[in-house]
């Protein structure tokens, strides 16, 4: 019923249907590969790409046309024969917010529809230990958002909220956070919704990373990968065959637990060996203090000072301060062995590193993860395992929150191919 390619350069694209009740899939696969056609593409090479007959291509073209989607306004000499036209994205014709919701900072974007930032604002989260009034304050960063930025209202599609898990996507809330303790069952959709009067979706922090690799990333979108997201917490989002996966709850990627061969301080599970323990903050932290890199009172600052002092640690690593460069390397490894198990068990092409603290530690983390990594993962004679930095920056949580947006408005999803009986 259905098909799928692979590009030029290896990636998987998706092919249409020409089943008559299949429409709503079939635009989002013309308009999924107009979008990834950056100088433009012709009717003739969506009917090679896609699959789809020249009368459906037609069909689809006149509507995303009639909505303000696409144009058609241009015209390119390629070979003997008269000029073709070029369908384009109109990318300022929608626009997505996206909220990132960290312990540390709310970050609040703009995409438009190739998930370019248009606009974007910061906000400090020192009392974000309560949380009474977080709704209303990140209702508030919209509104400032759209007021300062001079967006049109009517073209935006909504907002993606991006979120520490684990989260409770049905009713919209969060589900105790470790980082935010008595973040217990906090509803965030429904009321945000009913304050900005735009449509919400809440979605992991570590998930909505991976949608915005598959939305906003420079590179060509590769069919399977995982992001692992490196900041306040650790988490993994997951990409298969070019679909976003979530898991029964919502919640997939939760790796903070998978066991490391070092023994680090216990964790809330009662376990010394748990990934994620070894590369908090307070752990890596008071490695400092013990090397002598910071000083003994380093490890009472709140998360503004910690998250600081893991920046000053990754830097000095870089500089070449030994203690630190130990300290670091002792902690990539013990990510790069839990990443390797990841690696493995999907079997993805690619591994993406990024997140609010990647910047901070690619220079001396991502050789050594790379060596590492390879080590671990089994079918390196198989096939080869890509190990990349994000090229989104630290704003990669709200961008991703942008991009669940784009990616349910616009992406074609394989589920949509099963008929009614």
């Amino acid at each position: 019923m259905s098909q799928q390619s692979f590009g030029e350069q290896g990636s998987l694209m998706q092919r249409g249907s020409n089943l008559g009740r299949l429409g709503g899939y079939n635009q989002a696969v013309i308009l999924d590969a107009i979008r990834r056609a950056p100088e433009g593409i012709a009717r003739v090479e969506l009917v090679e790409r896609t699959g789809l007959s020249p009368q459906t291509i037609s069909n689809v073209v006149r509507r995303l046309v009639d909505d303000g989607l696409v144009r058609e306004d241009r015209k390119t000499v390629s070979g003997p024969g008269k000029p073709r036209t070029v369908l384009e994205l109109e990318v300022s014709s929608r626009i997505a917010i996206g909220i990132h919701l960290d312990p540390a900072v709310m970050t609040v974007v703009a995409l438009n529809l190739h998930g370019e930032v248009v606009a974007s604002t910061d906000h400090r989260m020192p009392g974000v230990g309560e949380p009474n009034g977080i709704v209303s304050q990140m209702a508030a960063a919209v509104e400032n958002l759209i007021a300062t930025a001079g967006l049109d209202r009517d073209r935006i599609l909504g907002v993606g909220l991006a979120a520490p898990g684990p989260i409770d996507g049905i009713e919209g809330m969060m589900v105790s956070p470790p980082m935010l303790p008595g973040w217990d069952r906090v509803p965030l959709r429904v009321p945000l919704e009913e304050l900005i009067e735009l449509p919400v979706w809440l979605d992991k922090d570590v998930t909505a990373a991976a949608v915005a690799e598959l939305w906003a990333s420079d590179r060509d979108a590769p069919s399977s990968f995982a992001f692992i997201y490196l900041g306040t917490g650790l988490g993994a989002g997951v990409v298969l065959q070019n679909e976003v996966q979530h898991g029964s709850s919502g919640n997939i990627g939760e790796i903070g637990h998978f066991p490391v061969q070092d023994e680090v301080p216990l964790c809330e599970c009662g376990r010394r060996n748990c990934v994620g323990m070894s590369l908090n903050f307070v752990t890596l932290i008071r490695q400092g203090i013990e090397a002598g890199v910071f000083p003994e009172n380093h490890d009472e600052q709140g998360l503004d000072g910690t998250t600081a002092a893991i920046f000053e640690l990754t830097s000095m690593a870089g500089a070449g301060n030994a203690e630190a460069q130990a300290i670091v390397h002792r902690a990539a490894r013990n990510l790069a062995f839990v990443v390797a198990q990841v690696a493995n068990v999907l079997d993805v092409q690619r591994i993406i590193f990024g997140g609010p603290l990647w910047d901070g530690l690619a220079g001396v983390g991502l050789p050594l993860l790379r060596e590492e990594i390879q080590k671990h993962f089994v079918a390196r004679d198989i096939h080869e395992l890509e190990v990349v930095g994000s090229d989104l920056g630290e704003q990669v949580g709200a961008i991703g929150g942008a991009c669940l947006v784009l990616d349910q408005a616009f992406s074609p999803k394989t589920r949509g191919l099963l008929l009614e009986t």
